[in-house]
């Protein structure tokens, strides 16, 4: 597959800095408009700011961003959360954010995908390592939104438990087999698409399930996580648009204005979270973020036992 996708190694392009610098300043007009109305119309706006600014730097690290969403939400006294659709529905941000980053390379796998077998390959890779977690979470939808996501507790364990098995996995790496994302098999897509399972248990993380997966597959950490980003692309779009049909009922009419400011936020900070990740694990390991995952499960647990999580 012959396509231009940036190498975790690489420095983005004038080109990137450019779409960023528009992007941002179309972004920052809307939100400027979006704050003015938010602010005549709802004191808690500086939340939906915060918890925007949480998504977007926490959703493409392996640290789990609807976990710190819920805790965050609950210990600034978020009351528009409309049942963890608010925490879902704007990972929109962080899909616009890959897309916007990876635009030429999508664009060009578009017009490559009736004449390459290799760029069918990867995006028929990509459908295999999403459907596990798409078929699980449609059909377990509201148990896990009513329990796994109201219990802190589990929250904190998923945390600890993950966080120990980056450390390991680093310290005792599995076989490197593939190098290039795009190089990975329909069987390595697999082996990534039931570890991505793992994530609909808040805490784990999405994007640190479907990286150790891809480790553990075969793939070495850069490699892992590109394929980690293109895989977000229909798991959190595909999330995003059931959770939202599932909860029209309950979603009010001003509700709208949280989501909307709430994604825009995400959006911009993803983007500045996807290229700062890029160029990290170009020369890091990822236990630095077992490390954290540890400590911030072992707060919550505090958080916990003194009453201040529930």
């Amino acid at each position: 597959m012959n396509t231009s996708t940036p190498t975790l190694a690489s420095t983005p392009t004038p080109n990137t800095f450019q779409r960023l610098v528009i992007i941002a300043l179309v972004v920052l007009a809307l939100l400027t408009f979006v704050l003015a109305l938010f602010r005549v119309l709802e004191p808690a706006w500086w939340q939906v700011v915060f918890l925007g600014i949480v998504e977007g730097v926490t959703e493409f690290l392996p640290i789990s961003s609807t976990a710190h969403l819920l805790i965050a939400a609950q210990l600034i006294g978020f009351e528009h959360s409309m049942g963890g659709t608010f925490e879902i529905f704007i990972q929109l941000g962080a899909i616009l954010a890959v897309v916007g980053y990876y635009a030429r390379d999508l664009l060009a796998q578009a017009r490559m995908v009736t004449s390459d077998a290799g760029t069918r390959r990867f995006w028929l890779g990509i459908v295999v390592a999403f459907l596990p977690a798409a078929v699980v979470g449609l059909l377990l939808r509201q148990w896990i939104k009513s329990v796994l996501f109201a219990s802190p507790a589990i929250i904190a364990a998923s945390f600890i438990i993950g966080g120990l098995i980056l450390i390991l996995i680093e310290y005792r790496p599995p076989r490197v087999t593939t190098h290039e994302a795009k190089e990975s098999s329909l069987k390595q897509a697999l082996i990534i698409g039931i570890a991505q399972v793992v994530a609909l248990v808040p805490g784990a993380s999405r994007s640190g399930a479907s990286i150790v997966g891809g480790m553990l597959a075969g793939l070495d950490r850069r490699a892992a996580t590109t394929f980690s980003f293109y895989l977000a692309i229909p798991t959190l779009g595909a999330a995003t648009v059931v959770d939202l049909l599932g909860s029209l009922d309950t979603i009010a009419p001003h509700d709208g204005v949280y989501l909307l400011l709430g994604s825009l936020v995400s959006l911009v900070v993803a983007w500045l979270s996807i290229d700062w990740l890029l160029r990290f694990v170009a020369h890091h390991t990822f236990v630095g973020f077992g490390i954290y995952r540890i400590v911030v499960g072992l707060l919550i647990l505090a958080l916990i036992s003194i009453g201040w999580l529930l």
